[in-house]
């Protein structure tokens, strides 16, 4: 089961439950995946940059801390238009990457380009998510990286101020951050970068073409035309304006109450070619009894009154697998998700905790090597334990909707990525958003 310490706080939030079906019209804070993104590319350009309705959360603004410890200017005062003006990387500087992913793997590539000593460190938990494959790429492309064996937080990166850049080899199979945070810098590298990753599948993959579409949208030149090789050629992004699109994984909670209520739910904002895995997602509710049309005013997904079991691989939309656990758990039939072993390697180990913690609650779950199987019975109340991670305060919020009295032990752990949600989330069951 893995380590699942956690520690309680004193005041639960107990999660509303529905008594009609939900009908609510929202916009939501800008994507996570996407924000992180135009930072790095913003800070690396060859002038300044601007994110229009970025996400103001716990991570993204450590990425933006981290960023300015390495020397950018950030001006992040307005919430809905960042101001990114790129300076001389240097050191020495400490990057505090939080729980973030994104800012742990991220960051490391760009620290390699400043010139002087940039330590990372994070969080307690922060120290067991997989590191040692990019870690041990930096090394490859010249750049000296200290740490532990582990391969793991905290580490030294001692940057030459130039990266020389060429082949890489990398097992990504843990992260598909793995490759992006490559990736990003790559074309201030002399000679660019070819990222090769050799091992099993990437995961996530519609994260690391978002990568590569949004370094061809700032004039990078990506090859990615050979599956599982990405080549970057060397030259510095462009400053450009950065329209932030809504948070696809943030918005799945929502999406997952249209369907436990029998209700209504859209989300405003979303664009016609969304750099997101939109397609995957509507095809996931759609088989799971919901009704998914992207529209003029929006995002719309429709309950029809019943939820139905799901047997699907997730490798690629994995940070969705909370929330569609809780659906599983309402529907009128058994669910199988697999592909999702990698997500062990999240804020928590997402399996064992969903597993553990549902079953606490009286589901009838089991946990596999690389998934989940959900047989429905009825759920009872009870504290449930996030250990810090915020998709599984969204799936207990998803559950609550359906089953009174189940209590989140710290809802605050949402504001990693929407500090909003508690306060939209109660005002969308009550009918006040």
């Amino acid at each position: 089961m893995g380590n699942l310490t956690a520690t309680r706080p004193p005041q639960p939030w107990t999660a509303p439950t529905a008594s009609d079906p939900v009908a609510a019209t929202l916009r939501l804070p800008g994507s996570k995946s996407m924000t992180a993104r135009a930072l790095v590319l913003a800070a690396l350009a060859s002038g300044p940059s601007t994110l229009d309705r970025p996400l103001r959360a716990r991570d993204t603004e450590l990425m933006a801390g981290g960023l300015r410890e390495l020397g950018s200017h950030m001006s992040v005062s307005d919430d809905d238009r960042w101001l990114v003006r790129p300076h001389p990387l240097v050191g020495p500087a400490h990057v505090d990457v939080g729980l973030a992913g994104t800012v742990m793997r991220f960051l490391p590539p760009v620290a390699g380009l400043a010139a002087g000593r940039v330590t990372f460190d994070g969080d307690p938990h922060a120290r067991t998510r997989p590191l040692g494959p990019l870690i041990d790429a930096l090394r490859a492309l010249g750049v000296r990286v200290d740490a532990p064996p582990t391969g793991s937080l905290p580490l030294v990166v001692q940057g030459a101020g130039r990266v020389t850049g060429g082949d890489v080899v990398i097992d990504a199979s843990a992260s598909s951050q793995l490759v992006s945070g490559l990736l990003l810098a790559g074309p201030r590298f002399d000679r660019g970068l070819v990222v090769r990753h050799e091992g099993p599948p990437v995961p996530s993959a519609p994260h690391v073409r978002m990568t590569v579409q949004m370094l061809r949208a700032a004039g990078a030149a990506v090859d990615d035309t050979t599956p599982d090789v990405w080549a970057v050629e060397p030259g510095p992004p462009t400053g450009r304006g950065w329209e932030i699109e809504p948070d696809l994984s943030g918005a799945a909670p929502f999406f997952a109450a249209a369907l436990v209520t029998g209700g209504e739910v859209t989300l405003q904002g979303w664009p016609r070619g969304s750099l997101q895995p939109v397609e995957r997602l509507r095809e996931l509710l759609h088989r799971m009894g919901g009704e998914v049309t992207l529209g003029t005013d929006g995002l719309r997904v429709r309950g029809t009154g019943a939820v139905h079991g799901l047997d699907a691989d997730l490798s690629d939309v994995g940070e969705l697998t909370p929330v569609l656990t809780a659906l599983t758990l309402l529907a009128d039939t058994p669910s199988r998700l697999t592909g999702i072993g990698h997500i062990r390697g999240h804020e928590t180990d997402r399996v064992a905790a969903l597993a553990k913690e549902f079953t606490a609650l009286g589901a009838d779950i089991t946990e596999t090597r690389d998934g989940l199987e959900i047989r429905p019975r009825p759920l009872r109340g009870g504290t449930l334990r996030t250990y810090a991670d915020h998709r599984m305060a969204h799936a207990a919020a998803v559950a609550g909707l359906a089953v009174p009295g189940i209590e989140i032990d710290d809802v605050t752990c949402t504001s990693k990525t929407m500090p909003e949600f508690p306060a939209l989330w109660s005002g969308m069951v009550t009918g006040k958003s």
